[in-house]
């Protein structure tokens, strides 16, 4: 490993690759957190729509998960070390802590969707921050994540969102 980089045949220069990788794994401690609120929610939702949530949730889990892997593996691509302990991830994040003594259909989809739209908000500033730094392919990355997360902001909070 030189200068906190593998040796790699990656043409970017080398402050871009570093500068990149610290933003993902900023962004994959993020994301192992967010994967852990929606498991909380998950496993802990009670009410009337249960089951339509409690699938809807572990959906959350596996995209976020499919999001961490790419973030991940976007920095060894890179030269760099994917950081992504349950340690780390809990002393790095930036999400807000999830409540734990919620219970409701409700209130979880409320606390979830905060989190969705906090993550999907960070992921936006990362894609300027690494296309302005010269790595398109990250900042593309991050648009594909900033999309999915936009998506599964969409199927939860359409869960509170009636005329009723």
């Amino acid at each position: 490993m030189n200068s906190d980089l593998w040796n790699t045949q990656n043409d970017l220069p080398q402050a871009v690759r570093l500068a990149s990788i610290a933003v993902l794994n900023q962004h994959l401690a993020d994301a192992l957190d967010l994967y852990l609120q929606a498991k909380q929610a998950h496993w802990n939702v009670k009410g009337p729509n249960f089951i339509a949530l409690h699938e809807l949730f572990d959906d959350v889990v596996e995209e976020i998960a499919e999001h961490a892997d790419d973030l991940a593996e976007r920095a060894v691509e890179l030269g760099g070390v994917a950081i992504g302990t349950v340690q780390v991830a809990a002393e790095k994040t930036r999400l807000s802590a999830y409540p734990l003594a919620i219970f409701s259909g409700r209130d979880h989809v409320a606390a979830l969707s905060a989190a969705l739209a906090q993550f999907g908000k960070s992921a936006r500033q990362a894609i300027d921050i690494v296309a302005t730094q010269g790595d398109a392919d990250t900042a593309d990355l991050f648009t594909e994540v900033s999309r999915g997360v936009d998506k599964l902001l969409w199927k939860v909070e359409a869960h509170i969102q009636s005329n009723d």
